[in-house]
C-alpha cells in the first residue's frame, strides 16, 4: 500500500470524523457496547475494551458516553442487542471492498450494502470472496514532525511487540499482530504521541491501482457505505491516483 494511499485514507476519514462526529460517536458506541458484551467491563481484564477506549477518546467521545455505552453493553443499562455480520464484493476495475456492520436488523444491512454496491458500478460477492486478500492487524498511524527521531520511534515499537515500520513523508505506521496491539498502543501513548490512527484492521496484500473514473465511483461506494449507520468499518485494496482528492 503505497505511502499516498494510506494517507489519503486517513485525512479522508478524519475530514469524515469531524464534520459527522455525532454519527462517528454512535459507530464508537457499538463498539464499546460489543466490547463490554463479549469481555465484561473492567478495562483492566478486557484488552480489547481497553482499545476501544482509546480509539473513542482519541476521538474526543466524552467520557459519560463511553460509560453509558459499556454499561449498555454489561447489562447495567439497558441496550441494544446487535450482530456481527461482514459482507464482502468488488468495486469498479475489481476493487476488493470488505464491510464491517453491528446491526439489530440483518435484512435491512444486507438491502442497505447491497444497494451502495450496485449504485457505485460494483457487486457483492460471497462470503469469503474477497477477505483472503486481507491480513487482520493492528495499525498505528501517527503524523510526523520535524521534531520527532524516526529511529527512536521505530525502536520503541519494534521494542513494545510492532511487526512492521513504515517511514513515509507525512507520516509513520506501526504495523503489529492483533495481540500486541494493545501493549504496542499502550507504549507509545505513555511516551507521549498522539495518533492519527490506531485500530485493528484489515491491510491488503496487495494494492489495486485504478484509474481516475474508477477512484471517483469507489469513493463514492466507501462514502456510501460509511454513511450508513449499521457499517462501522470498511476496508479496500483501492490504490486511488495521486491526483486524486476525493
Amino acid at each position: 500500500m503505497s505511502g499516498h494511499s494510506k494517507w489519503h485514507n486517513i485525512q479522508a476519514k478524519k475530514g469524515k470524523v469531524d464534520s459527522k462526529r455525532g454519527k462517528v460517536f454512535t459507530k464508537i458506541g457499538k463498539e464499546l457496547i460489543m466490547a463490554a458484551k463479549n469481555g465484561g467491563s473492567s478495562l483492566e481484564i478486557n484488552a480489547k475494551l481497553r482499545d476501544v477506549v482509546a480509539k473513542a477518546k482519541s476521538n474526543n467521545m466524552p467520557l459519560d458516553t463511553i460509560t453509558r455505552a459499556i454499561k449498555k453493553g454489561s447489562g447495567e443499562l439497558e441496550g441494544v442487542s446487535y450482530e456481527e455480520i461482514v459482507y464482502e464484493g468488488y468495486g469498479a476495475e475489481g476493487v476488493a471492498v470488505v464491510v464491517n456492520t453491528l446491526t439489530d436488523k440483518k435484512n435491512r444491512s444486507v438491502a442497505t450494502v447491497r444497494h451502495a454496491f450496485d449504485r457505485c458500478g460494483g457487486n457483492m460477492g460471497a462470503s469469503g470472496c474477497v477477505s483472503w486478500m486481507f491480513a487482520k492487524k493492528g495499525q498505528i498511524i501517527i503524523e510526523r514532525t520535524e521534531a520527532m527521531d524516526e529511529d527512536e520511534i521505530m525502536m520503541m515499537a519494534l521494542e513494545a511487540g510492532a511487526e512492521d515500520f513504515n517511514a513515509e513523508e507525512e507520516m509513520f505506521e506501526i504495523i503489529t499482530a492483533v495481540e500486541n496491539f494493545g501493549v504496542v498502543r499502550e507504549v507509545l501513548e505513555a511516551a507521549g504521541f498522539e495518533f492519527a490512527s490506531a485500530e485493528l484492521t484489515m491491510i491488503p496484500d496487495n494494492m489495486t491501482p485504478i484509474s481516475m473514473e474508477a477512484a471517483v465511483k469507489v469513493q463514492k461506494l466507501i462514502d456510501m457505505l460509511e454513511d450508513d449507520d449499521d457499517v462501522q468499518d470498511v476496508y479496500h485494496n483501492a490504490e486511488f491516483p495521486e491526483e486524486f482528492e476525493g
